[in-house]
């Protein structure tokens, strides 16, 4: 206590020689600068970046206060901004938008005629078999039959259970499909969602709320790879919960299980493993971290969005999976779409859990609205029947056997182009894949000089970033005979091209993504992908046309 007190002492008699002979003026002004610098600076050191990082944002952020170099950045800016408006314009020049209600409502075949017009935009894209992803069957027997459940239920809600029973009994019966082809038990259960990322959400806001009624956390953290979907991190911005990215193994790309250990802490509310993970398709020790979890009794969400669906196939289909799923006792909640492998329309997904306390802490409860109680299971309030009852039909439709078929053509067709592509010198992939996704990086030349020299031969592949990568997600359009090999002939052609003069570097569109990377001041690729959305909305005015 005397060595405390004479600290005490010294520091004060430190600020009385400070401000002795000051105007009450200026000891207002040093104290409130003082604080002022201090929450600056405590702001500054709480974040998870390093300080060089953190440093070279700021410079850069005071930087864009200087006019020459605002303007200039405004400038290249609107230069990009121009570009997306003319993208849009070329893909859309022999169509009109129509931007006002007609007076008279059209007729059925003119509606459906406009349909075609919009829908075959660019059609050959996808339907070539030449995408990474996004199109995950085209089977014109499973389009009939969910146009038809689609018509039957489309106006039916859940939000309704008693008008609308069947549509909870349905929900029910493919939340527990789902559940029993992951090893749930008797206790597992979860809902429906409308995509990967509200499960993500969804966990994240369980795991939350439970970590707060359980433990007392108000400043909630989840530890997660840098690999894990960002859907963790809209969820992270949208529930405010602080993200701990740890780094990935370069060999494996599998997260670093010590550096995991070591990011937890008593604000933890939940560890994250991906299976497979969206970058390069290889599946993170989930054994491992389920571990982590019941040592700690932090709860294990495992992302299974992508490739899940797969996963739960792939032993009976002769490709026998790591384990990563309820088997693993530390595991706690699962995400898998059913809108990807499970071949249902886009908007289905699950979001399951190893208890029923977890689940009850997802549900948004008002008890004292004048309107009356009010409870929801998701983010959504009212949902749209029909996307429940097609991803129903869908299941039903396939059946087991269905789905093993496809299961071992995919897993097949992957490996079959991931061979191909380990005998091609001047490129790479990135650790082991697991499922269906196959990443390519190179050392010996700009990767997206590859993607380029691809995308000019029709393929459109997915671009990867620290380090630079590329990566086709293989799916049922891919294995159609011809279509691998194809792949791997593209490739082969191109590397070769390239080689001849590997230091060349990469022009055009793909230059603006190996800039981006390289931006220190990550608001400006914000800005980029700010206006890349905005053109989603653009509507050229030259081509508006009126019905009345």
């Amino acid at each position: 206590m005397d060595t405390v007190r004479a600290v005490l002492d010294l520091l004060k008699s430190g600020i009385n020689i400070t401000f002795s002979g000051k105007e009450p003026w200026q000891i207002v002004s040093i104290t409130t600068s003082s604080v002022l610098f201090i929450v600056w600076l405590y702001d500054f050191l709480d974040r998870d970046e390093s300080l060089s990082v953190r440093g070279k944002k700021t410079i850069f952020r005071l930087a864009k206060y200087i006019p020459q170099v605002r303007r200039k950045v405004e400038d290249e800016l609107n230069a990009i901004n121009k570009t997306f408006q003319e993208d849009v314009i070329k893909k859309t020049a022999h169509l009109d938008y129509i931007v006002e209600l007609p007076d008279k409502g059209l007729e059925r075949d003119e509606i459906i005629k406009k349909l075609h017009e919009n829908l075959r935009i660019n059609e050959e894209a996808w339907q070539s078999g030449l995408a990474s992803g996004a199109v995950y069957a085209d089977d014109s027997n499973v389009k009939d039959l969910v146009g038809e459940v689609f018509k039957l239920s489309s106006y039916t809600n859940p939000l309704h259970p008693d008008l609308f029973p069947g549509v909870c009994k349905m929900e029910a019966e493919v939340v527990k499909i789902i559940c029993n082809l992951f090893h749930g038990d008797e206790n597992s259960c979860g809902t429906m969602t409308t995509g990967g990322t509200e499960s993500i959400m969804m966990a994240c806001k369980a795991y939350r709320d439970y970590a707060k009624e359980t433990r007392g956390i108000r400043r909630p953290e989840m530890v997660l790879p840098v690999t894990a979907h960002s859907g963790f991190d809209k969820a992270g911005l949208y529930l405010n919960i602080r993200l701990r990215h740890i780094p990935i193994d370069p060999n494996t790309c599998q997260v670093d299980i010590e550096a995991m250990k070591r990011a937890i802490n008593r604000n933890t509310v939940m560890l994250v493993g991906s299976a497979p993970n969206f970058p390069y398709g290889t599946v993170d020790n989930i054994a491992e971290i389920s571990e982590l979890g019941l040592k700690y009794n932090i709860p294990v969400h495992v992302d299974s969005c992508l490739g899940g669906l797969l996963t739960v196939f792939m032993e009976k289909a002769g490709y026998p999976p790591t384990v990563t799923d309820f088997r693993l006792k530390g595991v706690t909640s699962i995400s898998a779409d059913t809108h990807k492998y499970g071949f249902a329309p886009k908007g289905t997904s699950v979001i399951l859990y190893r208890d029923p306390k977890y689940r009850h802490c997802q549900y948004t409860v008002t008890t004292d609205w004048v309107g009356g109680v009010y409870g929801s299971p998701t983010v959504n309030g009212s949902r749209s029947g029909g996307n429940i009852a097609t991803c129903w039909a869908t299941l039903l439709y396939h059946g087991l056997n269905g789905y093993v078929d496809s299961t071992k053509d995919i897993i097949y067709t992957t490996r079959f182009i991931e061979k191909g592509l380990r005998r091609i010198k001047g490129i790479f992939i990135f650790g082991q894949p697991a499922t269906s996704v196959v990443a390519i990086g190179s050392h010996d030349f700009d990767i997206l000089r590859l993607s380029d020299a691809l995308e000019k031969r029709g393929w459109s592949l997915n671009v990867l970033q620290y380090p630079s990568g590329i990566h086709i997600c293989i799916t049922k359009l891919h294995t159609r005979a011809t279509i691998a090999q194809k792949f791997l002939d593209d490739v082969k052609e191109a590397v070769a091209e390239i080689m001849k003069d590997p230091s060349v570097p990469v022009e055009g569109k793909m230059a603006l993504y190996g800039t981006a990377q390289k931006l220190p001041d990550r608001s400006i690729v914000g800005d980029i992908t700010k206006y890349f959305l905005d053109n989603m909305y653009y509507v050229p005015k030259q081509k508006t046309v009126e019905y009345n």
